[in-house]
Formats: structure tokens, sequence, C-alpha cells
């Protein structure tokens, strides 16, 4: 999971970006001026900013220009400015790429993505293992105890939220949240106790249960064996 600083004052398209990056499985730290952009970098490792040119307390470029001097750090400028001189600007401030509003939200993740790949601070290792379970995220296989395991395309999504977020109470509205997709297909409260259920079903063994509930909140990972 890539932690990515989202530099941006309008708190709506803010919420937009951030919500769009949990579902794509990265920890969004959403701040709204220099200050805080600052404040966040001092206190976390972050692994990509998105800076937007005009903010209320300062000029992303300036920032830019700064950062240089405190360690190079992954930065897309976002701007309502499509200007050839500025967008040389960026670039000469060590931008990695350069986004301009309105963006299609979905080209946007896979920039992302890509600038993540290049400067090697895309998530870690595509396979995870835990008790008897052992999850390929690049070949989208499961298996257990050697066995594969035939999952649904929303038990695999749960799965990969749930293993993706250990030890991290997760709440219904959030889950239901995460399995909404860019068509807009969503999963309802039925549907997603039903498909929890299923995955449970499929997962856990004597040894271990994986998924625990929280009664009034929702469900965690958890890695240790039953009791």
């Amino acid at each position: 999971m890539s932690r990515i600083l989202v530099v941006e004052d309008d708190e709506l398209l803010n919420g937009g970006i951030c919500f769009n990056l949990q579902k794509n499985g990265h920890e969004p730290v959403p701040v709204y001026d220099l200050c805080g952009a600052w404040s966040a970098l001092k206190d976390q490792d972050i692994d990509l900013i998105l800076l937007d040119v005009n903010l209320p307390d300062g000029n992303g470029f300036d920032f830019a220009k700064k950062l240089q001097d405190t360690g190079n750090k992954p930065l897309i400028f976002l701007t309502a400015h499509e200007l050839d001189d500025e967008i040389m600007k960026g670039f000469d401030l060590g931008a990695d790429d350069y986004i301009t509003k309105p963006f299609n939200v979905n080209i946007a993740m896979r920039r992302i993505e890509a600038v993540l790949r290049r400067t090697g601070t895309s998530p870690g290792p595509s396979i995870y293992r835990c008790g008897h379970l052992t999850v390929d995220f690049d070949g989208h296989t499961v298996t257990k105890n050697g066995e594969r395991l035939m999952l649904t395309p929303t038990e695999y999504k749960l799965l990969y939220i749930f293993v993706k977020n250990p030890g991290i109470a997760l709440t219904r509205n959030l889950l239901l949240e995460k399995l909404w997709d860019n068509e807009g297909n969503f999963v309802d409260e039925h549907t997603l106790t039903i498909n929890i259920s299923r995955l449970r079903g499929k997962i856990a063994d004597d040894t271990y249960k994986y998924i625990k509930t929280i009664y009034g909140m929702g469900y965690q990972w958890i890695g240790e064996a039953n009791e």
C-alpha cells in the first residue's frame, strides 16, 4: 500500500481523489494547504505527492522548489491551467507527471500507478501469506493448504480489502463504498453479509478464522490462530 499525499484545497475534489485512491489499494493523506502538506511530510512516510498549483497559502511551484532541497519525492501536479509554459516549469521543478482539471479519474489513477512503478514506490510483494492462506495479487489466485480456491469477483475484492488493511476495524459502510466500482455497480447490505459469510466459509479452517466480526462496527482481518 502506497501512502499518497493529496494537496488540494477543493474539499469535494480532494475527497473524490482520496476515495478512488482507497479503492485502488492506497492510503491517501488529504490536506488542503501547504502548511498541512509540510506537517504531513514531517510526520509521515509519503510515497507520492499530488500537488495543486494554486493553494490558499502559497504556490505549488514554490513548494516543489523547496521540496527539492529536502529530498526528492515522486510528484504529480494538479492544475486547472493547461499552459505549455506552466507544464514545462512543473517538469523543470522535478514533477513526474502533470494532470489538468477536469480529468477522468480512471485515467488519473492509471497515471498515478505508472509513476509509482517508475519511481519504485509501488506496493511491495504481490504474494501475501497468512496461516494456511496464500494470495497471489498479480495472478489473482488464492490457495488454502496448497489447494486453489474459487472466489467470485466480489469475494476477491473483499479479500483484497481485508488483507491490505490488517488489524483495522472496517465498518460495513466503508466496505460497501470500496466495493462500489467505477461503473456504478454496488453491493447492498444483504449482499455484503452473504459475500462475507461465503468468503469466511472458503478461507477459514479449524486453526484460522481470518475475519473477525466486531459487533456494532464491522469486521477486522486477523492473522492469529483461533483460541
